[in-house]
């Protein structure tokens, strides 16, 4: 029986077109790209020509786009600078944002660096933004709003000029978690209010061990990584080239493919959706379905029975991948803290499914037909 594969948002599949434009550089071209000599000179061409097509693609400066290993590293350096570099005292954040971001913040605090405040939360899981007025008016140190551009787990879309407006309005600095939109929806980085954004190539077709971060050229930051003048004397250390290159095909193959990619993966929630409350009695939706959604992603809580406790186990014994929560957290499942902070009923079990371009409304039957028989 063959896998169904309903977990893009933790991964994608690596698109055999990226695979083909990272393999010259994991064989004949592995010069390193600090040599003077052309087999060095061919590999720095190539990081800086995937420089320049990723900020073309998101609307940026070459300058203004740093390589990194994923998400995690430039979440974890964009806040880590706004504390140390630009002087923030104070950070804002929501309760649902991925751990990457709320276990840095956690860290700054308990080391005394900065003094944090929970924007609350309305009850779709959007962020409040009167709140987040209220908090940054009240403020009277530098202070850094860091709030996700889509949540990972139940897919609600933040109004990233919005908040960004309002970061302007009171000089703070605002660093936006973009991994699950970089390469799912279109950005134009020099007409939208952020100072800080994130992506991972593994999020959208291309291979793992790589990111960006975008730093506003108008950030002054230091070095996050020190012994060598890689990245501008901004990150040290020999680069991920095929990773690096692996990134901006993948961004490439995404951004040509955005408009038919939305319509059919939206197309693939929405049927899931409408089958599932068909097919299911009790079953309720988390977040924003679909409003202000994302369309990769649709959360479900099923009722707590003897059958329900095990169900992503049994999804998995038959060939079904989903997602309790988080898969960075996965390993001792705690639960998702994501759903806690909207959905008090502890009778209910949240399941992600998240949908990419090769998913098919099949392979969709297939699972509720397995949901309906396991419940």
């Amino acid at each position: 029986m063959n896998r169904i594969y309903l977990d893009n948002a933790a991964t994608t599949s690596l698109d055999p077109l990226v695979l083909e434009a990272m393999m010259p550089f994991l064989t004949e071209k592995f010069g390193n790209p600090s040599s003077i000599y052309s087999y060095g000179r061919e590999t720095r061409m190539a990081i800086e020509q995937a420089r320049k097509s990723v900020a073309k693609i998101v609307n940026a400066h070459p300058a203004e786009i740093f390589f990194t290993s994923g998400g995690t590293e430039s979440s974890n350096t964009a806040i880590f600078s706004a504390v140390r570099d630009l002087g923030c005292k104070h950070i804002i954040t929501s309760e649902i944002e991925h751990h990457a971001v709320s276990h840095a913040v956690e860290y700054l605090i308990n080391a005394g660096k900065a003094a944090v405040s929970y924007v609350k939360l309305l009850p779709n899981g959007h962020i409040d933004l009167e709140d987040l007025e209220k908090l940054l008016s009240e403020s009277s140190v530098k202070t850094l709003v860091t709030l996700m551009h889509a949540n990972n787990e139940i897919g609600n879309m933040l109004d990233i000029h919005a908040v960004g407006n309002l970061c302007n309005l009171y000089n703070a600095v605002f660093h936006s978690d973009t991994v699950q939109t970089v390469g799912h929806l279109p950005f134009d980085l020099r007409n939208t209010p952020v100072h800080f954004i994130t992506a991972s190539a593994h999020k959208f077709h291309g291979p793992k061990g790589v990111g960006i971060l975008y730093i506003n050229e108008n950030m002054r930051i230091q070095p996050f990584i020190h012994g060598g003048g890689q990245e501008r004397n901004m990150r040290a250390g020999t680069e991920n080239i095929y990773g690096i290159v692996g990134l901006a095909k993948a961004l490439e193959i995404a951004t040509a493919g955005f408009e038919a990619d939305r319509t059919s993966i939206h197309s693939l929630k929405l049927y899931m959706y409408e089958a599932l409350k068909k097919n299911i009695p009790g079953i309720n939706f988390n977040g924003d379905v679909f409003e202000k959604s994302l369309y990769t992603i649709l959360n479900v809580s099923f009722p707590v029975s003897e059958k329900s406790e095990m169900l992503l186990f049994n999804l998995d014994i038959h060939h079904i991948c989903a997602s309790g929560g988080s898969a960075c957290a996965s390993g001792a499942d705690q639960g998702s803290h994501v759903i806690r902070a909207i959905n008090t009923d502890p009778n209910q079990i949240a399941i992600r499914f998240s949908f990419s371009k090769h998913n098919t409304t099949e392979e969709i039957d297939r699972v509720v037909a397995m949901l309906k028989r396991l419940i």
